[in-house]
């Protein structure tokens, strides 16, 4: 089994009303690559980033069972930065900065050695983007889980539906649910997704947790209750990461083995929040997850006696 990840590696710049940060390593691929390897390897990288990226990140990423032939790096210009300020709940913030740099240049090319992975994640990018890199495999991945974003709801619609009919598996959060469907009802919003191409919706409601729709049935994950929250940033990129990287590792796509797989990516991005970008998720270890893992059972486990 193999993961392909394809995806931004870049630069932020943090601001949460108790702390801030300058340019820290961030971007979709590298959340999802540091979550997805705990569980398999190798996760093979699909992304862009300038002279400016540090190899240390790259080694980093390589000692993890992270493969990088298909992280392409633009000798004469910058990452990928963005900056952003977190208001006081935390759910909502304000994008400061956004330069492009070499993404505005990606034109993602699937490596030889990439061909017949099993389990494909494409992170939030254009949509015409998603498409070609799906197109490009020789043999259809067991599973493709796509996530998307207001920004191509808006502006990409007729690109971002035809997407939608090649995936398993979508990855939205509550406010593009209802945007997508034109629906106020998470219900009937998934119903008409569901009609749209995937098999599988996820709507992840942050600090709220995780709903998973599947035909007539429903899953309810719950985020666990966290004492800080430090940084958000990666959140549900971590979350899908964990997500396929156990889906992954248990050869298991089934609906029941999904609803495992949330709890298991509502678990690491638990740890992503508790420290800025992915310094965390360098840290844990497998007993980490374990305990944590353990935490969303107690949270979750109770016993009834109907009368």
């Amino acid at each position: 089994m193999s993961i392909t990840v394809v995806g931004t590696m870049a630069f932020d710049a943090i601001e949460t009303p108790f702390d801030k940060t300058d340019k820290i390593v961030g971007g979709s691929a590298t959340y999802v690559a540091y979550a997805a390897s705990n569980f398999l390897k190798p996760v093979q990288q699909i992304s862009i980033v300038g002279y400016d990226f540090p190899l240390e990140e790259l080694n980093d990423l390589k000692s993890r069972g992270v493969a990088t032939e298909g992280v392409e790096i633009i000798a004469d210009k910058k990452s990928f930065f963005w900056s952003g300020k977190y208001h006081l709940d935390m759910n909502t913030r304000d994008t400061l900065v956004t330069d492009l740099n070499v993404l505005a240049d990606f034109n993602p090319r699937v490596p030889v050695s990439y061909q017949g992975c099993d389990f494909l994640m494409l992170g939030n990018l254009v949509p015409a983007i998603q498409r070609s890199v799906i197109e490009q495999f020789t043999k259809r991945p067991k599973l493709i889980v796509l996530d998307t974003m207001n920004f191509w709801i808006e502006t990409a619609w007729e690109d971002l539906k035809n997407v939608f009919t090649m995936v398993d598996v979508l990855l939205v959060n509550d406010s593009e649910a209802r945007q997508i469907s034109g629906e106020v009802s998470l219900v009937k919003a998934a119903k008409k997704i569901l009609t749209m191409g995937p098999k599988f919706l996820i709507v992840k409601k942050g600090e709220h947790g995780a709903l998973l729709f599947h035909e007539n049935n429903v899953f309810f994950a719950p985020a666990l209750p966290l004492e800080d929250v430090f940084d958000p940033t990666g959140a549900g990129d971590t979350f899908a990461g964990g997500f396929i990287g156990y889906l992954a590792k248990t050869e298991d796509i089934s609906f029941e083995n999904m609803k495992t797989a949330i709890i298991v990516g509502s678990a690491m991005a638990s740890f992503c929040v508790e420290k800025f970008g992915v310094q965390r998720l360098k840290e844990i270890s497998k007993e980490d997850i374990d305990e944590r893992l353990q935490q969303f059972v107690q949270l979750v486990n109770f016993d009834i006696a109907l009368v």
